[in-house]
C-alpha cells in the first residue's frame, strides 16, 4: 500500500519559499481544532491540546489505513491561529496575551463519525483533558501571504514583520497570523526548526 503525502499534492501551500514573501489562495479545508489562551511555554492547556490533536489524528489515520477506504497517509502537520487585541504583540514575541487555535488538517475524505469514533477509541485507550474541547470543523482562509522561517520561534520576528510589511504594501492585514509547524520540535534542533508563517490579506482594488 502506497502512503500518500498531502504536503506535496499542496506543494504551494506547505513549501514556501525562506526568501521570497509568496501569495497563495488557501481553500477550504477540514480541522480537527482545540481553543485556547496563554504563553504555550507555561501553559498545560497548550500541551495536553496538542496531545490531543495528535492521538485523534493517528487513531483516524489508522482506522482509514484498515477500513475504508483502504489508504495509508501521513499525519498533517501541526498548525496555530494566534491573534491578540494589539497584533503588534506578534512583532514582539510576547505571546502572554495571546489567543490561540491549535489545529491539524484532515483529508477530505474525512467525516464527523469517523472522527467520533476515533475520538471514543483515543478517550478510551488514553483519557486526555482537551478531548472535551477538540471539535472538527472546515476552515476557510483565502488569500495570504507566507514565508518560511528557520531556526527557533523566538528569531521569528523579522520575517512576521516582512509579511505585514509586504501586506501593506498590497493591501491590508486580515484575519489571523497562522503558523505551520512542519519540524518535530522534540527531535531537531532549533537552528533548523522549519515554520511557516503566513498572514491572511484582503488585496487593495483597482480602480
Amino acid at each position: 500500500m502506497s502512503k500518500v503525502d498531502f504536503k506535496k499534492e499542496l506543494k504551494h501551500l506547505y513549501q514556501p519559499s525562506a526568501q521570497e514573501v509568496s501569495v497563495v489562495d488557501v481553500p477550504a479545508m477540514s480541522f480537527l481544532m482545540i481553543d485556547g489562551a496563554g504563553d504555550p511555554n507555561g501553559t498545560p492547556a497548550y500541551t495536553e491540546a496538542v496531545s490531543a490533536l495528535f492521538a485523534v489524528s493517528y487513531a483516524l489515520k489508522f482506522r482509514v489505513k484498515k477500513g475504508e477506504p483502504g489508504l495509508d497517509y501521513g499525519v498533517m502537520p501541526l498548525e496555530g491561529l494566534w491573534w491578540a487585541e494589539d497584533i503588534t504583540t506578534f512583532n514582539t514575541n510576547d505571546r502572554r496575551d495571546w489567543q490561540w487555535t491549535m489545529m491539524i488538517r484532515q483529508p477530505d475524505f474525512i467525516t464527523p463519525d469517523l472522527v467520533e469514533a476515533a475520538m471514543a477509541q483515543t478517550r478510551a485507550k488514553k483519557p486526555l483533558n482537551a478531548l472535551s474541547r477538540l471539535r472538527f470543523e472546515p476552515f476557510t482562509e483565502g488569500k495570504a501571504a507566507q514565508l518560511l522561517h528557520v531556526g527557533p520561534f523566538s528569531e521569528e520576528g523579522p520575517k512576521i514583520r516582512r509579511i505585514h510589511d509586504f501586506i501593506v504594501q498590497h493591501g491590508k492585514l486580515s484575519g489571523k497570523h497562522h503558523e505551520i509547524y512542519l519540524s518535530d520540535i522534540t527531535k531537531a534542533a532549533p537552528e533548523k526548526w522549519r515554520t511557516i508563517l503566513r498572514q491572511p490579506m484582503t488585496c487593495q482594488e483597482t480602480p
